[in-house]
């Protein structure tokens, strides 16, 4: 009988230990949180945005345009080129900048038109500023002026100077004062006057020219 005690004490001791391993097994870490199982991609960085610089616009990046305006009765067609290759066109050149201009007028009763002044002014610029213009450049005829009614014409060259090194363009500011004769035997004139403006890109500026 004192056996019989013994072995279910020893029995029960046993279980007892057994039940205690299993209740410690049951409060480990899960298996995807252990060292052998298999593991989460590391998160891929996102790619930084770089800005892209706008091009720079360049109203003489094929070699010349044409421009119309017009004043009144008068409609001039102004041609604007440039003998120095825009790839010259540094701060610090002499940017030579040629005209060609005829004009026309509505109704055509025989009156003669003339171009008293054109004026030329330079302001450098770049994308977050604009620069202090340079000097005015004028080419002013005596009375009544420079005949420019077709077939006639009226060509000249205004030069730009040096502009700031920050500078990546210059607007060129065109003016032309008219007169038109009031009738086509009248010794009086009416005045006209029309703007005009081209940018032009400045070599090695940090943006590319645009076409």
């Amino acid at each position: 009988m004192g056996d019989r005690v013994r072995f279910s004490r020893t029995a029960l001791g046993v279980i007892g230990a057994g039940a205690m391993l299993l209740a410690l097994a049951g409060c480990g870490a899960p298996p995807w949180a252990q060292g052998g199982g298999s593991t989460a991609p590391a998160p891929v960085p996102s790619a930084s945005v770089v800005p892209v610089p706008a091009p720079i616009p360049n109203d003489l990046s094929s070699g010349s345009t044409e421009k119309s305006v017009t004043a009144g009765a008068i409609a001039a067609t102004v041609n604007y080129w440039s003998t120095l290759p825009m790839d010259r066109w540094s701060p610090t050149a002499l940017k030579p900048v040629s005209i060609s201009m005829v004009t026309t007028v509505t109704p055509d009763d025989g009156q003669k038109v003339y171009l008293q002044r054109a004026t030329m002014t330079a302001v450098p610029g770049n994308a977050t500023q604009s620069f202090s213009p340079l000097a005015p450049q004028t080419d002013q005829a005596n009375p009544p002026g420079y005949l420019v009614l077709s077939p006639y014409s009226y060509s000249q060259t205004f030069n730009v100077g040096e502009v700031p090194a920050e500078a990546t363009f210059v607007t060129l500011q065109f003016t032309y004062e008219f007169l038109l004769q009031t009738t086509p035997t009248s010794s009086e004139f009416a005045k006209q006057t029309a703007s005009e403006t081209i940018t032009v890109a400045i070599a090695g500026a940090a943006a590319t020219p645009a076409d």
